[in-house]
C-alpha cells in the first residue's frame, strides 16, 4: 500500500517542470517564437517571486534547465577576506569559498544553490502568468512587424464596423511568414486637421474598400494600422498595380495632385521613345484608368505628359483646355497663361479646381488670361512724330 501511495502521490518537482517546459515548447512552435524569449523573462519573474516569498538571499538568480525544465535558485555572493556580521547574504569568506573551489579569489562571485523545497509550485504559478504575457507580446510584435511591411502600400479589405464617431474599421489581410494574418485597420472620420475620407462618400459594413496604409503604430493595446482614402499615393499605388509599365519602371509618375473624391492629375514620363507613357496609363479603350477611377468611386483622372520644359509642362497640366501662350517668370515661379476666351472657364475649372490642381502638379503659380486681357495690359505704342518740314 505504501508503494501504491507513493506512485499516486505528487510528482517530483523536475517532472512538473519538464511538463511545463514541454507545453511551452509546443506553444512556441505554434506561435513561431523562440522559447528563449519566454525563458529569459521567466527567469526574471522567478527572481522576483523568490524575493517576495522566501528572501533567504539578497542577490539571486534563477536558472532553468532547457532539457529537464528544472528550476534552480542561486545566491550570488562576493568573495571577501572576512564576512562582517549581518552581511552574510551578500558576501562569502575566502576560506568558505575555497571549500567549494580552490580557484576562487577575492572579488569573485560564488553561486550557491538556495532553491526552496516547494519552489516548483511557485515557479509554475509564475510561469503561467509570464508565458501568457510574453505570448501576447510576441503576437503583438509579429503583427506590428508584418504590418510595417504594408506601410506606404495599398490594401484591399472589407468594412467590419462603423462606430458612433463615424470611424470606419476595415478588416484586411497581411502576409506573415507562416501564412496570412487578419488585422483591423482604422479609416479615421472627419477629424481636424484633415480627413482620410473623401467628402460625400458613404460607407457601410461589408463594403469592399481599397485604402492606402499611411501609418502603423505600436501601442499598449496592440498594433494600430491607419489607412487613408484621400492620400495622393493611393492614386500612385493604384496605377502601379494596374499599369505594368509603371511597376517595371518603364513609365514613371513624376508628380500627382489630387482633390480626393473629385479629380486628380498625374504627370507621367518615359525615357524610352518607343513607349507612350500616357497611353500606357490610359490603356486600351481607357480600361486601365477607368478601373482606377472606379476604385476611387468615379474620381476623374487627368493623365498629362511630364516635360522638363516648364512651358510644355504647364500647357499639358491645364488639360483638357487649350492654351495659346505661356509666359513664365523663373524668379517668381509664376506663369501667365493665355487661353481662348471660350475656354477660360474650362482652364480655370469649377471653383478654380483645374488651375489649382495644375499649379500643384507643376509647382508653378498659374494666372489664366484671355487674349483681350493681355492686349489691355500691354502699353499702347506712342504715335510717331511728323517730320519737320
Amino acid at each position: 500500500m505504501a508503494e501504491t501511495r507513493r506512485k499516486r502521490g505528487k510528482k517530483p518537482e523536475f517532472d512538473e517542470a519538464a511538463e511545463l517546459l514541454g507545453a511551452l515548447n509546443d506553444l512556441c512552435r505554434e506561435k513561431n517564437i523562440t522559447p528563449d524569449f519566454i525563458l529569459d523573462a521567466l527567469e526574471t519573474a522567478l527572481v522576483t517571486a523568490y524575493k517576495r516569498n522566501f528572501a533567504s538571499a539578497q542577490n539571486v538568480k534563477v536558472s532553468i534547465d532547457k532539457v529537464t525544465g528544472q528550476f534552480k535558485v542561486y545566491a550570488e555572493k562576493e568573495v571577501v577576506e572576512a564576512v562582517e556580521e549581518g552581511s552574510e547574504q551578500l558576501y562569502i569568506s575566502l576560506e568558505d569559498a575555497h571549500k567549494i573551489s580552490a580557484g576562487y579569489n577575492i572579488g569573485d562571485i560564488v553561486d550557491i544553490e538556495v532553491t526552496p523545497r516547494n519552489f516548483g509550485r511557485v515557479a509554475a504559478m509564475n510561469a503561467k502568468q509570464v508565458i501568457t504575457q510574453k505570448l501576447r507580446e510576441a503576437e503583438r510584435e509579429q503583427v506590428y512587424s508584418s504590418s510595417t511591411k504594408i506601410l506606404n502600400d495599398i490594401v484591399t479589405g472589407r468594412i467590419r464596423r462603423i462606430d458612433d464617431d463615424n470611424r470606419v474599421f476595415v478588416e484586411v489581410e497581411i502576409e506573415k511568414d507562416e501564412g496570412m494574418e487578419t488585422v483591423e485597420a482604422l479609416l479615421p472620420a472627419d477629424e481636424i486637421p484633415s480627413s482620410e475620407m473623401p467628402p460625400k462618400q458613404h460607407y457601410a459594413p461589408n463594403m469592399r474598400l481599397v485604402c492606402y496604409v499611411s501609418e502603423v503604430k505600436a501601442g499598449n493595446r496592440g498594433t494600430q494600422v491607419v489607412v487613408s482614402r484621400t492620400h495622393p499615393n493611393l492614386v500612385r499605388r493604384l496605377f502601379m498595380r494596374e499599369v505594368p509599365e509603371i511597376a517595371d519602371g518603364i513609365v514613371e509618375i513624376k508628380s500627382i495632385s489630387r482633390e480626393a473624391g473629385s479629380r486628380s492629375k498625374i504627370a507621367v514620363y518615359s525615357s524610352d521613345p518607343n513607349v507612350d507613357a500616357q497611353g500606357s496609363c490610359i490603356g486600351k479603350n481607357g480600361i486601365r484608368v477607368n478601373q482606377i477611377s472606379e476604385e476611387l468611386r468615379g474620381e476623374k483622372i487627368d493623365i498629362v505628359k511630364w516635360s522638363e520644359n516648364p512651358v510644355e509642362f504647364i500647357t499639358a497640366s491645364l488639360s483638357p483646355s487649350s492654351v495659346l501662350d505661356v509666359q513664365i517668370d523663373e524668379a517668381e515661379k509664376m506663369a501667365v497663361v493665355t487661353v481662348p476666351e471660350y475656354q477660360q472657364s474650362l482652364a480655370i475649372g469649377s471653383r478654380g479646381q483645374n488651375v489649382r490642381l495644375a499649379a500643384k502638379l507643376t509647382g508653378w503659380k498659374i494666372d489664366i488670361k484671355k487674349p483681350e486681357d493681355i492686349a489691355v495690359s500691354e502699353p499702347e505704342a506712342e504715335p510717331a512724330e511728323d517730320d519737320e518740314e
